[in-house]
């Protein structure tokens, strides 16, 4: 039908940043809780608190950002590589490039003269969006973006982190030990809920998972600061 143009969005199109920004935020909120849990069950009193609650949320926010990118940015530069050595291989022998493309088509199920029309079509459309994005898996906003991506988890941690922080003000010295845990394990619970619908996924499932872990690490962290103090 002329005039019809692909619109519709698919939650899996959301994967990059989701991904970044609920991992940002979920250390954000434990590494930080657990770290002050850790350094209250030491003793300490609430200034120390909320000096370590703060290195914790510029470090952890410095460290999501420079992960990230890093990271993603070497997974844009092996696409790139993979762009560039296709480019060299369509201008050296479209030939052989047309007819790898129509074998990966009939091995989705179209038959082979379909197939070899198929590939003939698109490759004279664009020939190098077509080998990106059917022999190499590289398309549209599937593709890395490496600043996106740091600075999602940034600010996301950096989000995350201030929930402890503000429980660590807000909770008096004698109700802080459970205050600041509790407050923690129910902003991961939600944080799961939320990442589950944002991704079409099962909620009950992610909610799960990320409070079980949540709730080992900070009583753990809790515990070896209480073996310092101990000590």
């Amino acid at each position: 039908m002329r005039g019809v143009h692909h619109i519709e969005t698919h939650k899996s199109q959301r994967n990059g940043w989701l991904r970044a920004a609920v991992l940002g935020a979920n250390d954000g909120i434990l590494s930080t809780a657990s770290l002050i849990l850790g350094v209250a069950a030491s003793g300490a009193d609430q200034r120390s608190l909320l000096a370590a609650g703060l290195a914790s949320l510029v470090a952890g926010a410095m460290s999501m950002a420079a992960g990230e990118f890093v990271s993603v940015s070497t997974q844009a530069d092996t696409e790139s590589a993979d762009l560039d050595r296709e480019r060299k291989e369509l201008k050296a022998d479209p030939v052989h490039e047309q007819a790898e493309m129509a074998a990966i088509y009939v091995e989705r199920g179209l038959d082979a003269d379909l197939a070899a029309r198929v590939a003939q079509a698109l490759m004279t459309h664009d020939a190098l969006g077509a080998h990106a994005r059917d022999e190499l898996g590289i398309f549209g906003p599937y593709t890395a973006r490496p600043v996106q991506a740091a600075l999602s988890s940034a600010g996301s941690f950096a989000l995350g982190a201030l929930l402890p922080l503000l429980l660590t003000v807000l909770s008096p010295a004698t109700a802080r030990m459970w205050m600041v845990p509790g407050g923690s394990i129910l902003s991961l619970a939600l944080l799961g809920l939320l990442s589950a619908h944002a991704g079409g996924a099962p909620r009950l499932p992610a909610a799960t998972r990320i409070v079980g872990w949540g709730a080992l690490a900070m009583a753990l962290t809790a515990a070896a600061g209480a073996l310092f103090g101990a000590a």
